[in-house]
C-alpha cells in the first residue's frame, strides 16, 4: 500500500520513522512519500522526502504571521504531491495547525486520513475536536486518558501504548557506565541533577535563569543543562556564565539516566523523565498575563503529562510569572535522595509506567493501521 506521512517537528520525525519501520514490517510492499526529517528519510528513502521539518517549523504568532506565504505555499506543495501519489492513506503526526488543514482537503478529495499522536485538544483549542471528528477517519492516541476524552466527543480512538517507551529502551542499551559518562563529559564525582530548560529559544530564555539560580543553592550537587543541538551554544552561555552549571548538548537521555533528579519544563520531557524513573519537579516561567488567564484558557489543572495521565498531582508544578526560590529549593530537596517525597514519587512513576504500557508501541500502531486499511480493501 501507499502511505503519505506528514510531520513538521523533530519529535514527529522520530515517531514517524518508527511508525514507518513498523508499516514496512507489516506491509512489505509499503511505499512512502512524506514530510519529516532525516530519521524518516532513513526508513522511507530520501527520494520520498518532500519537505524537511526544518523548512516547516514556525512557532509563535508573530513568526507564523511573517511566514504565512511560505506556509500556504508548502500546503499547496503537499496537496499537489498527495494528488500525484494517490496514497491509500495520509497519516498525520501531531503538528495540528498545518495538518488539520491537510485533513480537511483530503476529506474533500475522498482520501483516507489517519491521525497519529492527536492534537492536545484536551488542554487548549478544543474546537479542533470537531475537525478531527469531521475530517479524520481513524484517530491513534498515545496517552491512555485520551480514550475517554475522545469518546465523549463521539470519536473512538485506538490506543496501543506510547512510542517514548521504545525510545527509552533503545537508549538504555547504548548507555555508558556512570564512570565513563563522567570521564567523557569531564564531570566531577558529585551526584548529578539534570536541567531540561526546553527546546525553543523562548523557553530557554524564560526558564534557564531560574534553573541556574536554583542550582546555586545546592553546591553538593552537580547540575547539568541538557542542550538541544538546533540552538546555538551562545544562548546557553549567557545564562551559565559565572555558575557551576555544566553544558552538555544532545545527551538528554544519557544525562537523565545518570541523574538523581531533574528540573524540567513542561511538555513531553516531563513524561520521558518519569518513564525513566527519575524524580522531577516542573519549573516553567510564564508571562503575568498568562498566569491571570490560565484558569480560563487551559482546560485542565496541570501542564505536565505526568500529572495529566495520572489524574492527580504526582510531580510539583511551579508554573508562574515569578518563581519563589525558597519554594523551588524545598521541592527539589524533597525529591533528592533522603527527601520526604522521593519514595512516593518513585512508586507513582512505576504506576505510570504500567498505565502507559510496554515496549513495541510503534509496531502495534503500524499493525492496527494496516488492519484498518485491509478492512476497507476487503
Amino acid at each position: 500500500m501507499k502511505y503519505f506521512v506528514i510531520s513538521g517537528e523533530p519529535s514527529g520525525d522520530l515517531h514517524g520513522s518508527k511508525l514507518m519501520a513498523g508499516l514496512k514490517a507489516e506491509d512489505p510492499k509499503a511505499e512512502f512519500r512524506f514530510c519529516g526529517g532525516d530519521r524518516m528519510a532513513e526508513v522511507g528513502g530520501w527520494e520520498g522526502l518532500l519537505l524537511h521539518y526544518k523548512e516547516m517549523s514556525f512557532f509563535g504568532f508573530v513568526t507564523v504571521l511573517k511566514n504565512l506565504k511560505t506556509i500556504f505555499g508548502q500546503m499547496d506543495r503537499v496537496k499537489a504531491a498527495i494528488a500525484e501519489f494517490q496514497p491509500d492513506v495520509v497519516i498525520l503526526i501531531d503538528y495540528p495547525s498545518f495538518n488539520m488543514r491537510i485533513a480537511k482537503w483530503c476529506k474533500a478529495q475522498g482520501i483516507r486520513v489517519f491521525y497519529y499522536i492527536a492534537p492536545k485538544v484536551w488542554a487548549w483549542k478544543e474546537f479542533r475536536v470537531k475537525g478531527i471528528r469531521r475530517y479524520v477517519d481513524r484517530l491513534f492516541t498515545i496517552f491512555p486518558f485520551e480514550t475517554d476524552y475522545f469518546r465523549k466527543w463521539g470519536i473512538e480512538p485506538i490506543f496501543c501504548g506510547n512510542p517514548l517507551v521504545d525510545d527509552i529502551a533503545e537508549w538504555r542499551e547504548k548507555l555508558p557506565t556512570p564512570e565513563a559518562f563522567r570521564e567523557i563529559n569531564a564531570l566531577d564525582e558529585r551526584p548529578i541533577v539534570a536541567l531540561l530548560a526546553g527546546s525553543r529559544v523562548s523557553e530557554i530564555r524564560a526558564n534557564l535563569p531560574n534553573m541556574v539560580a536554583l542550582a546555586n543553592q545546592f553546591p553538593a550537587y552537580q547540575f547539568v543543562v541538557t542542550a538541544v543541538p538546533w540552538i546555538d551554544k551562545t544562548l546557553y552561555d549567557q545564562y551559565l556564565a559565572g555558575s557551576e552549571v555544566r553544558y552538555l548538548c544532545d545527551k538528554t537521555q544519557q544525562t537523565l539516566a545518570m541523574s538523581e533528579a531533574a528540573v524540567v519544563t513542561s511538555g513531553t520531557a516531563t513524561l520521558e523523565t518519569a518513564l525513566m524513573g527519575i524524580p522531577e519537579i516542573v519549573l516553567y516561567k510564564i508571562p503575568k498575563l498568562y498566569e491571570v488567564l490560565r484558569p480560563y484558557v487551559l482546560k485542565i489543572p496541570w501542564v505536565s503529562l505526568v500529572n495529566i495521565n495520572m489524574g492527580r498531582e504526582v510531580v510539583r508544578e511551579l508554573v508562574c510569572a515569578k518563581l519563589d526560590p525558597q519554594v523551588a529549593a524545598e521541592e527539589l530537596r524533597a525529591i533528592l535522595p533522603g527527601g520526604t517525597k522521593r519514595a512516593q514519587m518513585e512508586a507513582d512513576f512505576r504506576e505510570l509506567q504500567q498505565l502507559i504500557g510496554g515496549e513495541g508501541a510503534s509496531r502495534r500502531f503500524a499493525k492496527a493501521m494496516v488492519e484498518e486499511l485491509s478492512k476497507r480493501q476487503n
